[in-house]
């Protein structure tokens, strides 16, 4: 029999019981894009399109325990991490992906769901700033949360751009800053050493955003994990969420999900 090799990618990140977002969308991003998904579970939730009603957090024993078994064995091309919901769970990722050697990390610094629901305790959030964010290849906060972790606020383009600069000067990260939370476009800002790049597209009408950030970094992942720069993954991943968008899946009473399968189903 042939032997087959995939591209490789890990999540980092809590469940969601409903599939919309974290590590199940994460996994079917990845295969949507033609990469072996693995993960390490940060928490489990009970939740669904109307919000998180209860939130397990697994241990640190337990999460170093997923990391050192994932490596020892199939080690990512790349990786990204999500909900990772409190500070001692913060500190194994880093003493893990430090140990390991991690190539490839793609930091989406979840702190609320779509629902409103606090996804990251109190004391964590400095903890992600000095032990996960400074790991980085990349950052990919929306501007709620680019304005918690630079203590400024947005209210344009330009502030994008000087949010940017103050979180990349903080981490030393590359970051990609979403505008698509506040204003009439869906355009992004990418910054990658000192080059500023405006990813441009479209607002697509569609109130089913459950995991649109975790999808996002989940296919600059997958993009990486198959060998592209950058400014590439990034450029792809966006394309892959607006048509996930766009193929208007309806599902649940509130804030439902995306189609992660839509370029499956378009090929078949």
């Amino acid at each position: 029999m042939k032997k087959l090799t995939l591209p490789v990618a890990l999540t980092i990140a809590g469940s969601d019981s409903s599939g919309g977002a974290g590590i199940q969308a994460d996994l079917k991003t990845m295969l949507a894009l033609g990469v072996y998904g693995m993960s390490a579970i940060t928490a489990l939730t009970a939740q669904n399109t109307t919000g998180v009603a209860a939130i397990l957090k697994s241990s640190p024993e337990f999460l170093a325990a997923q990391l050192d078994s994932v490596f020892a064995d199939i080690p990512p091309a790349a990786l990204k991490t999500g909900m990772v919901f409190s500070a001692d769970l913060i500190e194994v990722i880093e003493v893990k992906l430090k140990e390991h050697k991690a190539n490839n990390i793609v930091a989406d610094p979840v702190m609320v769901a779509t629902s409103g629901a606090r996804l990251l305790t109190e004391d964590a959030a400095l903890a992600l700033q000095e032990k996960l964010l400074s790991l980085a290849t990349l950052i990919t906060p929306n501007l709620p949360e680019a304005e918690a972790l630079t203590g400024m606020e947005i209210h344009s383009k330009a502030d994008m751009e000087k949010a940017a600069r103050l979180l990349q000067e903080k981490t030393g990260a590359s970051v990609l800053c979403k505008g698509g939370h506040r204003f009439e476009d869906a355009d992004d800002l990418l910054l990658s050493g000192e080059e500023i790049t405006w990813l441009r597209e479209r607002h697509v009408e569609n109130p089913n955003t459950h995991g649109t950030g975790c999808t996002l970094s989940a296919a600059i992942a997958a993009h990486l994990a198959k060998g592209e720069n950058l400014p590439a993954a990034v450029q792809k991943a966006k394309s892959y969420v607006t048509g996930a968008l766009k193929a208007g899946l309806d599902l649940g009473h509130g804030s439902g999900p995306l189609h992660h399968g839509w370029n499956l189903t378009q090929k078949a």
